[in-house]
């Protein structure tokens, strides 16, 4: 016991080692969803405190979480791994079996009717991504993916939770698993032609993949290449996104004097749509800056990646890395009609605690391993 608490106020005094840079981007990005959130739902009456209210304190418990498995450290949960990740793939089974429909897809667990809670409901696909990052970073450190064996046992470990997911059905979410394992395959040094081939094989079955789409599921991607062949229906989330995007010219219509949400014609403005509501508001100048804010919190994850000499943590990190920056362009780009609306939260703006919350586990396990290196090899970002 007393080593237990020696090591835990270790860890606590630790905190002042963490990389603080990576922490203000990620608060700042935090107050620009607050901002938009109760922009995209003013004039709604409560709801608006509704909203900002639950989302400031799922922001609360996500950092929470982030302290919690900071102190746990990245070492245990590498070695927690496939625990982990047992429990996830057990959560997201479950969602199949008791799981709550919304939006087509029955990806979300009730906790709040279980423990009379009110409405609170969890979605253990984005504590997937967390933990998909940790079992491939053991593995592929462990086996490194050169040999054709080891190739196939992560593509097999990464395919339990995107057969899952795809049976909720939820292709936004498989998509994310997808960029996350190839990351990891690419970081641990797979080589290039298993790579090409594994593209060649994913690329050659998405016209066999059209037959297995749920009708919804075609018309998005229809509509993504001409949003007015259903203008009233599939396509005018993307139509009515677009109008707001470009409505913001240089410098935005001001802050709460965006149009499209607050006559409701911008549909899901506070999750799927949240940029759009950003983008009206405030403009190319705006929008430019949310996206250096990005950029620049990309850097630093890479940047950390680049320094630390344990295999696991550096394939952990770009896996972490290109779930976050999938998620972004895919967001953006949805918004101004660049790609198919896939409903994936944008990143500590959109409206939604799981996402939040994994992103802080994430975060927590990436300062976990910076204040590692930076006191066992006295290597430093700065």
């Amino acid at each position: 016991m007393k080593k237990f608490l020696r090591s835990l106020f270790e860890r606590v005094y630790a905190l002042r080692e963490m990389d603080f840079l990576t922490l203000v981007l990620v608060f700042l990005l935090f107050l620009v969803g607050l901002v938009s959130i109760y922009s995209a739902t003013a004039g709604r009456g409560d709801i608006v405190k509704y909203f900002v209210y639950r989302q400031a304190i799922w922001g609360t418990i996500a950092f929470g979480a982030f302290l919690f498995v900071f102190c746990v450290g990245h070492e245990r949960l590498l070695k927690w791994s496939a625990i982990v990740y047992a429990s996830v793939l057990f959560l997201m089974a479950l969602v199949l079996i008791a799981g709550t429909v919304s939006r087509g897809s029955q990806s979300w667990i009730d906790i709040g009717t279980l423990l009379h809670l009110g409405q609170v409901r969890i979605q253990p696909s984005e504590l997937g991504k967390v933990a998909l990052s940790l079992v491939l970073a053991s593995w592929l450190s462990r086996f490194p993916p050169n040999k054709l064996k080891n190739f196939l046992g992560a593509l097999a470990i990464a395919g339990l939770s995107g057969a899952l997911v795809l049976l909720q059905p939820d292709l936004g979410t498989a998509a994310v698993y997808g960029c996350i394992t190839l990351a990891a395959l690419f970081a641990s040094g797979a080589l290039g032609k298993y790579l090409a081939i594994l593209l060649s094989i994913v690329v050659g079955c998405m016209p066999l993949g059209w037959h297995f789409l749920k009708e919804y599921q075609r018309l998005r991607l229809l509509v993504f290449i001409n949003p007015y062949l259903d203008p009233l229906g599939a396509g005018y989330n993307v139509i009515q996104s677009r109008i707001a995007v470009g409505a913001g010219g240089l410098w935005g219509k001001g802050f709460l004097k965006g149009t499209q949400s607050k006559l409701y014609f911008l549909p899901e403005p506070h999750t799927d749509f949240i940029f759009s509501v950003f983008a009206e508001e405030f403009g190319f100048v705006g929008s430019t800056i949310i996206i250096l804010l990005f950029g620049f919190l990309l850097w630093r994850l890479l940047g950390i990646a680049k320094i630390v000499k344990d295999k696991r943590a550096k394939i952990f990190i770009v896996g972490i890395s290109a779930w976050i920056w999938f998620q972004v362009i895919e967001s953006l780009a949805m918004s101004m009609g660049l790609a198919p609306v896939t409903g994936l939260p944008l990143p500590f703006l959109s409206y939604g605690g799981s996402s939040l919350v994994s992103v802080g586990i994430a975060l927590g396990i990436v300062q976990s391993i910076y204040v590692s290196t930076k006191k066992q090899y006295r290597l430093t970002l700065d």
